[in-house]
């Protein structure tokens, strides 16, 4: 029974080890059918279309809608606005790198004692994550109804690779358009 419990112990632990950071994906729509055609991805107001950052999730969903029977042009019948959100927040509590333990006792005459002092070595250090959020709606022109809009929110180390904001990016805009256009709203998690 012990080993049991030892292995149990032993896969949750490496599972918190993945190296795959789910998506929390929410989309909503008209539930009627969205005819593929032509899309502009533009910025939402505010956003700055030269921006390095908006180019790099502007090629994401680009590539994400082509997934999906659409292509981007300058215009078109659709636009896709896109919104970025990015943060970093500690994550636990903030832990000396070392911790040095003296310690100590007596035994003798059948009395026992003994004491230890423990301190920590070091700054301390908090782990952080990146929280990323990408919002897309798409907008069927000249009068810009939104026909589908979705969200998608991952977490990753800041050290990670799914961290880096390419792999973020492509990783957000796969999980926003997989099945697209989704069940209307409802939040999934796509691996």
């Amino acid at each position: 029974m012990r080993q049991v419990a030892g292995w149990v112990a032993l896969a949750v632990l490496l599972g918190g080890c993945t190296t795959s950071n789910p998506v929390r994906v929410t989309r909503f729509h008209l539930d009627r059918p969205i005819e593929r055609g032509a899309v502009a991805v533009l910025p939402a107001p505010g956003g700055d279309p030269a921006s390095l950052e908006f180019q790099l999730y502007a090629r994401s969903v680009s590539a994400a809608l082509a997934g999906q029977g659409f292509s981007t042009a300058a215009s078109g019948p659709y636009e896709a606005v896109v919104a970025i959100a990015r943060e970093s927040r500690p994550v636990g509590v903030a832990q000396r790198p070392v911790t040095i333990g003296i310690g100590g006792g007596s035994f003798g005459g059948g009395i026992g004692g003994g004491g230890s002092v423990g301190f920590g070595v070091g700054k301390a250090r908090q782990r952080e994550v990146y929280v990323t959020q990408l919002s897309v709606q798409l907008r069927r022109m000249p009068q810009r109804d939104i026909v589908w809009e979705g969200r998608a929110i991952t977490e990753a180390d800041t050290r990670a690779q799914a961290a880096q904001p390419q792999a973020t990016a492509d990783n957000l805009a796969r999980a926003l358009f997989t099945g697209f256009p989704g069940q209307s709203g409802r939040t999934i998690s796509v691996p």
